[in-house]
């Protein structure tokens, strides 16, 4: 019979613990799992691990045994300082033979009691990720034997949180990004609004994202960045510089504003951090949009009866890159039926083939019509049944055709401030449609704006309700009934009541129905009058 291999018996039970017992824990988990074995096959009283931050300026505590202080406090050992920031910096294994002020830098270990130590470096390949040491509360001279076992066990822990932090990683960065997304486009009247969003085949999420917003100026605003980098690192900055966005807009509604001070913060606070962002502001009119690019790919702009064109405008830099004395704005007219297209470079960039020829593919797909159907067909053209390299994000803004040549218009929106500029918003883009005049759109859109303005401030108490607008063509005479169903309450005030009289000075006839059932308001015009006695 041959004799018994104690050594080799401990580190195949080290092995098959490592293989299939922990194949099911989480990074903490797995770390107090091996370290409870690392301790029995070693005989020792205490077991650290320490992984080093992002940053590689400092390893912490990650998990404990005995010395359970370490994580709770937080310990932080400089790279390169103490006992662990040695063992990291040497990249073997180091042992302390007696512990004291001069060769072990935290207070912990000295508290504790702990006599004798032995660390061994976690390396992925040329990468040291982290620490594990075990210590004694008695003198011990650790062996060969002993930093061979640990420097085993430390490997398998290297490679087995690697693994699970990346999985973690990846798992938070997916659900960060998507959480940041829009999950609802807003709704705008005269127009459509289409979005996707999909990641790259790499398996790192990155740092694409698109955001859509009005302002209080009734403008909207459309956003496409691109933060350099992957996975969650790339994800966190996107959510900083999509929040500073957002807060931006709220100071200026000038697009090369907004990228200015986006960029200012980001090379005082984030200085590693860049990226290519493209902002628009679309006006109430809806007919033009403000565009500017912080060297981001520029939109295709959608034209009824034409294939899309690259618009023309100056690509400043990036943000974080390098201080831009002047950041430029583009005006960009979006007729009725057109729109802009807006999108990440991982829908146009391929392997082998040039950003030009990828540009004109995407021109060439991008035919006006309803938005979600322009999505569609970039994305089909685009992509296909490919998987893409990087991550894709894509916006489509279209205005709705100017093709009413009769019919109505029923709008139902709560009895809000907010909803009046919905309201104004629908019934220019019907009344244009129709043909009307600059002069008598805006007369309208002034007199309905004034008869919602009192159902939304006179007609409900604090409970709410809501306001109908239902616009009706008969010939050249139109016909505009609002509808709420609350109590009318008489203009309080000298100054009070002068929306009604305003109605009556831009309309040919109103009418007002009260009852117990809430009021009715009636204006009647004709279309094309002014020009007929011209």
């Amino acid at each position: 019979m041959q004799p018994m291999d104690p050594h080799g018996e401990q580190l195949r039970r080290l092995q098959a613990l490592t293989d299939s017992d922990l194949a099911r824990l989480d990074v903490d988990e797995l770390l107090e799992a091996v370290l409870e074995r690392v301790r029995d096959l070693l005989h020792v009283d205490t077991g650290a691990v320490l992984l080093l931050e992002p940053s590689g300026a400092f390893l912490v505590a990650r998990a404990a045994l005995g010395l359970e202080e370490e994580t709770r406090q937080g310990v932080r050992i400089p790279f390169g300082r103490g006992f662990a920031g040695r063992v990291a910096q040497e990249r073997k294994a180091v042992t302390i033979a007696e512990v004291d002020h001069g060769n072990v830098l935290n207070p912990i270990l000295r508290e504790k009691g702990i006599r004798s130590l032995l660390g061994v470096p976690l390396c992925i390949g040329e990468d040291v990720i982290g620490v594990v040491h075990v210590g004694t509360l008695e003198p011990r001279i650790f062996t060969a034997e002993d930093a061979e076992l640990l420097q085993l066990a430390a490997d398998r822990i290297a490679l087995a949180t690697r693994a699970r932090m990346t999985h973690a990683e990846l798992t938070a960065a997916s659900v960060l990004q998507r959480s940041l997304l829009p999950g609802l486009l807003p709704e705008i009247p005269g127009l459509e609004l289409a979005a996707r969003y999909v990641p790259g085949g790499g398996g790192d999420v990155g740092g694409d994202w698109y955001d859509v917003f009005d302002l209080p100026s009734g403008r909207l605003c459309v956003v496409v960045g691109d933060v350099v980098g992957r996975g969650l690192n790339a994800s966190v900055a996107m959510s900083r510089l999509r929040s500073a966005m957002r807060a931006y807009a709220l100071v200026s509604d000038d697009p090369s504003e907004m990228l200015r001070r986006l960029d200012e913060q980001t090379r005082h606070f984030e200085p590693d951090v860049m990226a290519t962002v493209l902002c628009a502001v679309v006006e109430p009119t809806l007919d033009v949009a403000r565009v500017s690019s912080a060297g981001h790919p520029p939109p295709i702009r959608a034209v009824p009866g034409h294939p899309g064109e690259l618009v023309e405008m100056p690509a400043d830099p990036p943000i974080g890159l390098t201080r831009s004395r002047r950041r430029h704005t583009t005006m960009v007219d979006l007729p009725a039926g057109g729109g802009l297209v807006l999108y990440t470079d991982g829908l146009v960039e391929r392997r082998h083939e040039s950003l030009d020829t990828g540009l004109q593919r995407l021109m060439s797909a991008v035919v006006p019509g309803p938005a979600e159907l322009v999505c569609s067909t970039v994305m089909g053209r685009m992509i296909g049944n490919h998987q893409a390299v990087d991550d894709v994000a894509l916006l489509v803004v279209m205005r709705s055709a100017a093709a009413v040549t009769g019919g109505s218009l029923t709008l139902v929106e709560p009895a809000e401030p907010r909803s009046l500029r919905v309201i104004r918003h629908a019934v220019r883009t019907y009344v244009e449609a129709l043909g009307a005049t600059p002069a008598e759109t805006a007369d309208l859109v002034l007199a309905v704006g004034e008869a919602c303005a009192n159902a939304v401030e006179h007609a409900y108490g604090p409970g709410g309700g809501t306001v109908e607008v239902q616009l009706e063509r008969d010939g050249p005479r139109l016909t505009v009934t609002v509808t709420d169903t609350g109590s009318w309450r008489d203009p309080r005030g000298t100054n009070r009541g002068r929306g009604t009289t305003l109605m009556y000075a831009l309309m040919d006839d109103i009418r007002v129905d009260r009852g117990l059932g809430g009021t009715q308001v009636v204006l009647t015009t004709t279309l094309g009058r002014r020009e007929d006695t011209a």
